[in-house]
């Protein structure tokens, strides 16, 4: 075979190989991905009640502790409430599941993408003897993947912000999400007359208007997910007319995948 025509052939199965891979790499939606991981050396087993997504002291301790902050995963605020299964990459501690965790903070420490609860990060291990070795690196290798969001027998809840005043300013933050989309747009609509109005995106799982409609409302949320599917979801219960702050309200919805 001439030299020419083997270069040639050599140069096609490479370019087909590589897309081949880079194919894969951009569909795959399950695959690990290698990082590293520390937790909050200042918290107890839960997180924290001061994190940049606005939950609050429920953020503290939603999903049984197990949460998060995150650096780009935050994404401005559109990350906050994704699960993820994160494990640690050593034989000698880490367990084959290692912990799914919900991110409800923002922030990075020693070149990592999470910073756990001590609590999560301890149940990265496989014994209580490995948690404790693996507490004292403090920071370890990992890799992680995004998984559905799963709350058993709870709705999708909102809380309303303690600010709010009607007809001045609402402002509430969206518990309990489910499923692996984001959350992308909210809307409030006048349950009487359909009429609507897009809420702005205060901070993390925040959203707020400055001047709510009136009446019972209606929510409605647009789930996003990697690929551009886009659907919105409206809860069968409504805000009533007479909503206060701090209240919270079921809105009667569950998300799956």
């Amino acid at each position: 075979m001439a030299p020419t025509l083997q270069l040639l052939l050599l140069l096609s199965a490479t370019l087909l190989f590589t897309q081949t891979v880079y194919a894969e790499a951009a569909t795959c939606t399950d695959c690990f991905i290698h990082s590293r991981a520390a937790y909050y050396p200042s918290s107890d087993e839960n997180g924290t009640d001061t994190g940049r997504c606005g939950y609050g002291s429920f953020g503290a301790t939603l999903n049984g502790g197990d949460v998060s902050a995150v650096s780009d995963l935050y994404r401005d605020g559109v990350g906050c409430g994704a699960c993820y299964q994160v494990r640690c990459r050593s034989n000698d501690f880490c367990s084959d599941n290692g912990v799914t965790v919900v991110i409800t903070d923002h922030g990075s420490s020693h070149n990592t993408d999470f910073i756990l609860s001590r609590g999560a990060f301890g149940r990265l291990a496989q014994t209580a003897a490995s948690a404790a070795s693996l507490l004292a690196l403090g920071v370890v290798d990992i890799e992680y993947r995004r998984v559905s969001c799963t709350y058993p027998n709870k709705n999708i809840t909102i809380k309303i912000d303690e600010n709010s005043d009607y007809p001045y300013y609402l402002g509430f933050v969206i518990w309990y999400q489910q499923g692996r989309r984001d959350i992308t747009a909210v809307q409030l609509c006048e349950a009487k007359n359909h009429a609507c109005k897009l809420l702005d995106r205060s901070n993390g799982a925040v959203w707020t208007t400055n001047s709510p409609p009136s009446g019972p409302l209606s929510l409605r949320m647009l789930f996003s997910d990697e690929d551009g599917d886009e659907r919105w979801v409206v809860p069968v219960n409504n805000i009533p007319n007479d909503w206060k702050a701090g209240q919270t309200h079921d809105t009667g919805v569950q998300v799956s995948s």
